[in-house]
């Protein structure tokens, strides 16, 4: 039996659940960002476009996933989708879904402010120089592009993770589902076992975030300077 809250921590696979869960943490959040690169990227290239009727739908889009809460819409696929019939998917699929969908949002909003923030007269003297419109991208738009993007992918990264730890309302047993089982068995004999295991929490999410965080201010840095 343990003796202190600390030693907690080392009763049993308990730390081995808590790395699991951080696995399964990371895991969700790469899946997501994933989905967020495959449908964010087309996403705001077509916001680029002078359409009238792309413009409402793809802003509309964009809006909507950053006024609902992420909680909300975990709710409705999860629960309300799936009382109706519509469809039934298991958290961990649903949460890559939701948060997928709330990521591509973002970057589709990224990737619209990096190609509207290339100087229009740069593209003008690809064209004048007999560039094609096909040259004028890959040559042009697309490298300064990918510059300004890789910054605030990596970024988006870190938000993806922290935002993870919505999925627990829905069972997902993540790191912190895992830290609450921990918690609840020991409520009784060791209730001061939360601030270690909460705290042993917060230095994954730090472990993993604060260097993506660096990269990503690296990769700004660097990339300013040129």
């Amino acid at each position: 039996m343990p003796v202190s809250g600390l030693e907690v921590l080392l009763e049993g696979r308990n730390l081995v659940r808590l790395l699991e869960g951080l696995g399964t943490t990371v895991g969700i959040a790469l899946a997501s960002l994933a989905v967020a690169l495959v449908c964010g990227v087309p996403l705001g290239l077509a916001m680029t476009r002078r359409g009238a009727l792309v413009q409402v739908l793809t802003r509309g889009y964009v809006e909507t996933m950053r006024i609902v809460p992420q909680l909300v819409l975990l709710f409705v696929v999860y629960f309300d989708l799936a009382r109706e019939g519509i469809v039934s998917l298991s958290g961990t699929a649903t949460s890559v879904l939701v948060l997928g969908l709330w990521g591509a949002a973002e970057m589709g909003d990224l990737v619209r402010g990096a190609v509207t923030s290339i100087p229009e007269h740069q593209v003008d003297s690809a064209r004048a120089l007999g560039l094609a419109p096909g040259q004028v991208q890959r040559l042009v738009v697309l490298p300064q592009t990918v510059r300004r993007l890789a910054p605030l992918t990596v970024n988006l990264t870190t938000r993806l993770v922290k935002t993870t730890s919505l999925v627990v309302l829905i069972g997902v047993v993540e790191v912190l589902k895992v830290a609450q089982q921990i918690i609840d068995a020991n409520r009784f004999e060791h209730p001061e076992a939360a601030f270690w295991v909460y705290g042993l929490v917060l230095g994954l999410y730090f472990v993993v975030c604060y260097p993506v965080s660096v990269l990503a201010r690296r990769l700004e840095t660097r990339w300013e300077s040129r």
